[in-house]
């Protein structure tokens, strides 16, 4: 008898690498959890730095507890000289991502603190915000906006990017869609997160590589992309219909549908679609929103969406919110990767808490027997 063929993951589908209490998606209800708690009802009636104390830790805060979470972001989010530098010196057409990226990594060499994985870890939540607006601010030739400590981290990064009370509105629909970013599973970034944090290193490390991770347009951008399809039919007076046909005449994708794990409408979708019909009607200049529905109808139309197990994602209906606030478009990745900066760090901790190197393996699919040629025998 043969031994049976081995199974073969490529891209590790469907593979269970790591056990986790923070977040669970059932692609087929369709259902997003944070530990156990339906997120679409925490966007409804939670915070985002609530979410990220239940995810740190387990449970729901008291209000003291809260209020203690909440002291501990306000003492770390301005940023040290040295962070600073980096940010207000990027050169202007720095790509955000990248800007973001460093800073972060900077928050270990420039940090305060007591320098233990939760410190760390409040830097990064405490700091990602203000590095991204202090970087908007000095391309644009501005000087930094200090955060306040009397607005959380929503209300502080329109506060600091703008120079200007935000909105109470605008800070609140802010703080649920970094509430929607927080944790989702074990993806790209957050597995990336994972098998740095097994090598023991350490959690701003975990970060960084995931912030790179998140950088790849095969994981994130699509928000950007939706974004920037809607200002180029703006801009070129076409209709959606027409100007989808072409996108799909020359092979295109059309960003903002289909998931790797969702089989029926993304849970988180259907919050953004809520808030951005809010922010649509709230809004002067182009209707976004039923520029959205008319793609929407057109890909239904022709049986691409819908039919074919295709919905719409988070990042249909991201991007126009953001957009609508005021958040430059090249920053809506960063923004993702601020939101899930508080799941990459509950998700490095889980992974110290029991750890074990992560280590796949490959199956060599390459020549064997291959003799060595002296170098003055080759041709």
């Amino acid at each position: 008898m043969t031994d049976p063929e081995p199974i073969r993951r490529i891209g590790l589908e469907n593979v269970v690498v790591a056990d986790t209490e923070l977040s669970h998606i059932d692609g087929e209800k369709p259902e997003l959890l944070y530990r156990g708690v339906d997120a679409q009802e925490l966007a409804e009636k939670s915070s985002y730095e609530e979410t990220a104390y239940l995810l740190w830790n387990g449970g729901f805060p008291t209000r003291d507890e809260l209020d203690s979470f909440r002291g501990e972001l306000d003492d770390r989010r301005s940023l040290s000289h040295g962070v600073a530098e980096i940010v207000e010196h990027a050169p202007e057409d720095a790509v955000p991502m990248d800007v973001l990226r460093s800073a972060v990594s900077a928050t270990s060499v420039y940090g305060d603190g007591d320098g233990t994985t939760r410190d760390r870890s409040l830097s990064v939540l405490a700091k990602a915000p203000t590095a991204l607006a202090a970087f908007g601010r000095a391309r644009d030739g501005y000087e930094a906006v200090e955060p306040r400590e009397d607005l959380d981290t929503a209300a502080n990064f329109l506060y600091m990017l703008n120079g200007e009370e935000p909105d109470e509105r605008h800070a609140e629909i802010l703080d649920t869609a970094l509430l929607l970013h927080a944790d989702h599973g074990l993806n790209a970034s957050t597995f990336t997160g994972r098998v740095i944090a097994s090598t023991e290193s350490d959690v701003v490390s975990a970060v960084t590589g995931a912030i790179g991770a998140l950088k790849g347009p095969l994981h994130g951008g699509a928000n950007q992309d939706v974004m920037e399809m809607l200002l180029d039919i703006e801009d070129s007076q076409k209709d959606v219909s027409s100007y989808l046909a072409g996108m799909l005449e020359d092979g295109e994708r059309v960003p903002g549908f289909g998931h790797r794990v969702y089989e029926a409408f993304d849970p988180r979708a259907e919050v953004f679609k809520k808030i951005a019909k809010e922010v649509s009607e709230k809004t002067d200049g182009p209707d976004w929103f039923s520029m959205l529905e008319e793609v929407e109808a057109f890909l239904r139309e022709e049986k691409r969406i819908h039919e074919k197990g295709i919905s719409p994602n988070v990042d249909l209906y991201s991007g126009t919110v953001y957009y609508s606030l005021g958040v430059p478009v090249d920053f809506f990745v960063p923004m993702f990767a601020i939101g899930r900066s508080v799941g990459w760090t509950a998700q490095a901790q889980e992974q110290y808490d029991d750890n074990r190197l992560v280590r796949p393996r490959a199956e060599y699919v390459g020549e064997r027997g291959v003799e060595y040629v002296p170098i003055d025998e080759r041709e």
